[in-house]
């Protein structure tokens, strides 16, 4: 495990401690990334030391933060080529504990509480983070407080009242969730670990890039197709390359990143198309895939600056061609995708129709979750007609 130099503000560029727990940068409320010596480890952490390790996120243990892992075997998912797509490869997050990529996260957001000596954890979510926190909380034997939007899928309240968390659900979103959130946090003593207001779930989806190029023999592929509602594996995955780049084990190539958006809730690819920094705030919100109902990013700065410099894009998918591409992927692939995931298809089939992707490119696809979490909303839908329009009581998920 690695010790920590200090966490970097991506905004201002400040420097502060990291031996007491921090959200935000105080000066700006920049985004705070975990920095380690890299160059010391240069000598010492090379890529033939893994293949003996154990096959969860884990084994990149010098990258991660010095603390007992609260693991619960989450990481190293198959990266599964495509049986339609000569070159396309599905990574499959949905095979994680909880069943979906937010488990990197909240198992390192969660070890790195239990090392503070936090005992009550808080988080707005769509759902599947709010899963994930419930388990690993349990785990760690800490407190969960969870505020969720009232239409979840049902899979994701069970499993948090299954792990005994304390649920608060949401007539809105999860804008709402945090705004309700941040206005009890500090008289119940909670620590919120919202995306990316606080270090460490970066660190635990930042695994997911050292995984891609660990699985494709340290080749970046061509293209990377993510689902991005708060962005974090976006983010994380791009610390990544520039960290693996500087250990010697990468060159300073990079995949084109590209972030999928519903149109239904789609402030990402609008800012991107204004050729915008930062994102706006996206009115009623409304789609299938609830994971994407995410109306402002707080790191929407960093997924956009990402966008550029990958020379990538971001793709807005209509909630009938994700459900086109869920059953699609599930009848040739025979992967039971979440509808954020099947989203990666649908965008990859509009890349590459447009010649934005060759045929010769690889592109690694994320599937973010399990199908099995949505069953309720999968089967109904086309019949549904209460998906709740914000209520503007929330603004983003902001430093609050």
């Amino acid at each position: 495990m690695a010790e920590i130099l200090c966490l970097e503000c991506t905004r201002c560029g400040a420097h502060i401690a990291a031996d007491e727990p921090q959200t935000v940068c105080p000066t700006d409320g920049g985004v705070l990334f975990a920095r380690y010596d890299l160059q010391n480890l240069k000598n010492n952490f090379k890529p033939v030391s893994l293949p003996d390790r154990v096959a969860s996120m884990w084994r990149y243990r010098e990258v991660l933060p010095d603390a007992e892992p609260v693991s619960l075997g989450e990481g190293f998912t198959p990266m599964l080529r495509s049986r339609e797509f000569p070159n396309v490869y599905i990574k499959d997050e949905g095979l994680n504990p909880t069943g979906s990529f937010k488990a990197r996260g909240l198992s390192a957001a969660v070890t790195m509480a239990k090392a503070y000596g936090l005992s009550k954890l808080a988080i707005p979510s769509a759902g599947n983070a709010a899963s994930a926190l419930a388990a690993y909380a349990a785990a760690a034997g800490l407190e969960a407080y969870i505020f969720m939007p009232k239409d979840v899928p049902l899979a994701n309240r069970v499993e948090c009242e299954s792990y005994g968390a304390h649920i608060t659900l949401v007539n809105g979103l999860i804008s709402d969730c945090a705004r309700l959130l941040s206005e009890r946090k500090q008289d119940e003593g909670w620590f919120d670990v919202s995306t990316v207001k606080e270090p460490f779930r970066v660190e635990g989806k930042k695994t997911m890039g050292y995984e891609v190029a660990e699985q494709l023999a340290w080749k970046l592929p061509q293209g990377i197709i993510y689902p991005a509602g708060g962005g974090i594996g976006l983010i994380g995955m791009w610390k990544a390359f520039e960290e693996m780049q500087e250990l010697g084990w990468i060159g300073p190539e990079r995949p084109k990143m590209v972030a999928v958006q519903s149109s239904g809730c789609a402030p990402i690819v609008k800012a991107w198309n204004e050729r915008r920094s930062e994102s706006e705030f996206w009115h009623n919100a409304n789609t299938i895939a609830a994971g994407l109902r995410v109306p402002k990013a707080y790191g929407d700065y960093l997924m956009l600056d990402i966008l550029k410099k990958s020379g990538g894009t971001a793709v807005a998918i209509t909630d009938h061609e994700i459900m086109a591409a869920l059953r699609h992927w599930a009848s040739v692939e025979g992967i039971f995708a979440a509808p954020e995931g099947a989203a990666s298809l649908a965008a990859y089939r509009k890349l590459s129709g447009s010649g934005f992707f060759a045929p010769e490119d690889k592109v690694v696809l994320f599937n973010t979750g399990s199908g099995l979490k949505y069953l309720d909303t999968i089967d109904s839908y086309g019949k549904r007609t209460d998906l709740p329009a914000s209520r503007h009581i929330g603004g983003i998920i902001g430093p609050c």
